[in-house]
């Protein structure tokens, strides 16, 4: 059986995290792989009280993974997790966040056709967080195309299912710890001409505390982005 690990990366979500963990727990359950999968849960430093929530979890439910690390941003902790996945066996590498904002209901559309593409990741075409957030998709949807050369539909879209060999293979063209990890993943999948897929996904607003990232943060993370890009191209030049 194929051994799923489901990514979620926490920071101050002590709102949230036991409710994000009660309903992703029952589809790693499902999909347990003879007991090796796991449901990847990493603190990223949290100053509130979301890892002792997470360890008071990890006594209930045996398939979860509790991790806490010093403080490194969101793309850091998310590449942490894939390298932790794939270190330790996983066949599928599943991405999502810990918000509350997606639905595990809509999970097994995406593993029943997992064997037939490298990724499967949700389009959020519908998005109900806010005009701000849906304005930053669609502009860096245009800043790919100018930077890398490629249409990519969503590319920083927290629900997605990778194979994990393929993962593995190509996380060396990835800067460690980049910010924007899954926005790079998205990118070099479309300049390597992998079978991605993408299909629609629910986009809810934040289900509970409060949301880090404003108008400012967005901004000067994106202006940061721009320059990385620029220099992460030359690298990726490598692969045409």
């Amino acid at each position: 059986m194929e051994k799923l690990f489901i990514v979620i990366p926490v920071y101050n979500e002590e709102a949230n995290i036991k409710a994000v963990i009660e309903d992703w727990y029952p589809i790693v359950e499902k999909h347990n792989g003879n007991g090796k999968s796991r449901l990847v849960v990493i603190d990223d430093g949290s100053k509130d009280n979301t890892y002792s929530i997470i360890e008071e979890c990890a006594k209930k439910y045996p398939l979860i993974k509790a991790i806490t690390k010093p403080n490194e941003g969101h793309g850091a902790t998310i590449w942490y997790g894939y390298h932790d996945a794939i270190q330790n066996g996983a066949d599928y590498i599943f991405q999502t966040d810990s918000d509350g904002q997606t639905l595990p209901s809509e999970f097994e559309q995406f593993w029943d056709c997992k064997e037939d593409y490298e990724m499967v990741i949700g389009n959020r075409s519908k998005r109900e967080d806010g005009f701000s957030r849906y304005l930053v998709t669609k502009v860096l949807k245009i800043v790919l195309k100018l930077c890398f050369g490629v249409t990519v539909t969503d590319a920083n879209t927290p629900f997605r299912l990778m194979k994990a060999d393929v993962l593995k293979e190509n996380l060396k063209w990835m800067p460690p710890k980049f910010n924007l990890c899954n926005v790079i993943i998205s990118v070099i999948y479309a300049k390597k001409n992998y079978r991605v897929k993408y299909m629609p996904i629910t986009f809810r607003p934040r289900q509970g505390g409060v949301n880090s990232i404003n108008l400012k943060k967005i901004f000067k993370i994106g202006w940061q982005a721009v320059k990385d890009f620029c220099k992460i191209n030359q690298t990726l030049k490598e692969i045409e």
